[in-house]
């Protein structure tokens, strides 16, 4: 934002929780002076106070001076406005935002007292995570003043946030907006006014899909937050992601994204969610919820009971339908000393090797013609040194089951066995991320650039969506989600277009068009 030397900015926020505290600190540190507001009596101060404390402890950290966080304190200013008194001190503000409770009446009136007493070229931001920013700013006078300025919990920790632009809303105030977030020290990314914008949006696929692979049978919730951690490398599983957030809140994102896009199949929830909010399993803030917590943190479940480990088998014969694979598979038999055959066709006391890509066993094993009650499928879509996902069909004999788990856990490797999945988990639940971050970029929501930053430093993702299909291989993706669209006949597995041109033209997803 270029201000004259003589100007400084002046920033007000109306709404002193635990957003708006957050906005303040860092809007103080950066030289900034905050106007802060709350309808409720006393709310301002204790909002100040906790942000002066942070910016205190940073100076223990010695990441401010003394005499930086006490200028940076001395900016935040507290103020007699809100609902009653009217908003007349924030006359001089450059840009007002708006951080008051998820209800559009309750922001609507806000708004409208906001454009009663501040100056026609200041900007009024919104900071809903939820809400419509054009539906917000149809109270306005000046709806081209009126944007979104998404931030996320914990504001100084947080670095991005989303600068969104209603129908209206003028370039000016985007760039303005923009040029706020970098003085900030955030990564601003520009949004098209869209349910979730970006972040919540692209969001729909991790926890989404792994409900519905519990609610398949195929997993149990410690199973696939193990193999979303350790093969897939998030920093949490989906499970314990929820139970971080808290599912009465995620509930409510996943049915509201899911109607505000009218019943899209990709964002469809599953009724497990319903019935645990009915039962008060939030998560960490009641003590339980897909886990047990004590004092906040988690208690040890105990271990399940394990499944049976036989012998080795005595010869392997394994499916080459994905050579690489199968060459990976191959490695790992060869260092555990089995022997490999090498014909058209397994023998019949050989360990039989599926290595699908989207199948399920029982299908990959009919459609080759092979005997399935001596199969078992790998997933090599990921680092096999880690953890391995084994999958038996319905009729996998349970000693060739022993056999092979006795093969893969040979070297120490943890191994996972599951019931038969298009797909497996990790293969599903990455396909379903890429196929939501490309269509994100297929509605021009944001550059795919900024979807792949947003998505990283918003939800923590070790890779953006659409890297994360580059390096995976958009071939790869569109596989997986085809295969699982056959099988189930569910729409929810439709590739994007965005996906499905690139993968056929063998080019990166971050490719603009």
């Amino acid at each position: 934002m270029v201000q004259s030397p003589a100007h400084e900015l002046v920033l007000g926020i109306v709404g002193a929780g635990v957003m708006g505290r957050g906005i303040a600190q860092v809007a103080a540190e950066c030289g900034i002076t905050v106007l802060l507001a709350d309808a409720q009596a006393g709310a301002v101060r204790v909002a100040i106070d906790s942000a002066a404390a942070m910016i205190r402890r940073k100076v223990q950290k010695s990441q401010l001076t003394l005499s930086a966080a006490e200028a940076a304190i001395s900016r935040l200013r507290e103020t007699a406005a809100g609902p009653l008194a009217g908003y007349g001190e924030f006359a001089d503000c450059d840009v007002v935002v708006e951080a008051v409770a998820e209800r559009m009446d309750i922001k609507h009136a806000v708004l409208v007292a906001l454009e009663a007493s501040v100056r026609p070229d200041c900007v009024i931001a919104t900071n809903t995570s939820s809400l419509s920013v054009t539906d917000f700013a149809s109270a306005a006078q000046r709806p081209e003043r009126v944007a979104g300025f998404h931030f996320f919990n914990p504001v100084p920790l947080m670095k991005v946030v989303e600068v969104i632009a209603g129908a209206l809303t003028g370039a000016d105030s985007m760039q303005r907006l923009v040029s706020l977030a970098e003085r900030f020290g955030h990564r601003p990314v520009v949004a098209a006014d869209t349910p979730g914008f970006i972040v919540n949006h692209a969001g729909r696929a991790y926890t989404t899909e792994a409900l519905r692979i519990v609610s398949e049978g195929i997993a149990t919730f410690a199973e696939i937050d193990s193999v979303m951690t350790e093969t897939a490398g998030f920093p949490l599983g989906p499970f314990e992601l929820l139970d971080l957030t808290g599912l009465d809140v995620s509930h409510v994102a996943m049915q509201s994204i899911y109607h505000q896009y009218y019943e899209e199949p990709r964002y469809r929830p599953v009724e497990l969610t319903a019935r645990r909010v009915a039962a008060g399993l939030f998560g960490r803030k009641t003590g339980q919820g897909f886990y047990t917590y004590q004092d906040g943190r988690r208690v040890a479940a105990p271990e399940p009971q394990s499944l049976q480990v036989g012998v080795v088998p005595a010869t392997v014969w394994i499916a080459d339908g994905n050579p690489d694979f199968a060459l990976r598979v191959a490695q790992i038999v060869s260092s555990a000393g089995v022997p490999l055959e090498s014909g058209k066709c397994p023998s019949t006391s050989a360990l039989i090797v599926l290595t699908p890509l989207g199948e399920d066993a029982t299908t990959a094993a009919v459609r080759l013609g092979l005997d399935p009650t001596r199969a078992v499928a790998i997933d090599c879509l990921l680092d096999l040194g880690r953890r391995r996902t084994l999958m038996p069909t319905p009729v996998t004999d349970p000693d060739v089951l022993a056999s092979a788990l006795a093969l893969f856990c040979a070297d120490g490797t943890s191994v996972t066995v599951i019931r038969d999945s298009a797909g497996f988990i990790a293969q599903r639940i990455l396909a379903c991320i890429v196929n939501v971050g490309s269509d994100i970029a297929q509605q021009r929501i944001a550059v795919p650039t900024d979807i792949d930053v947003a998505v990283a430093l918003g939800l923590g993702y070790p890779r953006g969506p659409l890297q994360l299909g580059d390096d995976l291989g958009a071939d790869r993706i569109l596989s997986v989600l085809s295969q699982m669209q056959a099988f189930y006949g569910d729409p929810r597995y439709r590739p994007s277009p965005w996906l499905k041109r690139r993968a056929l033209l063998g080019v990166s997803l971050l490719r603009p068009d």
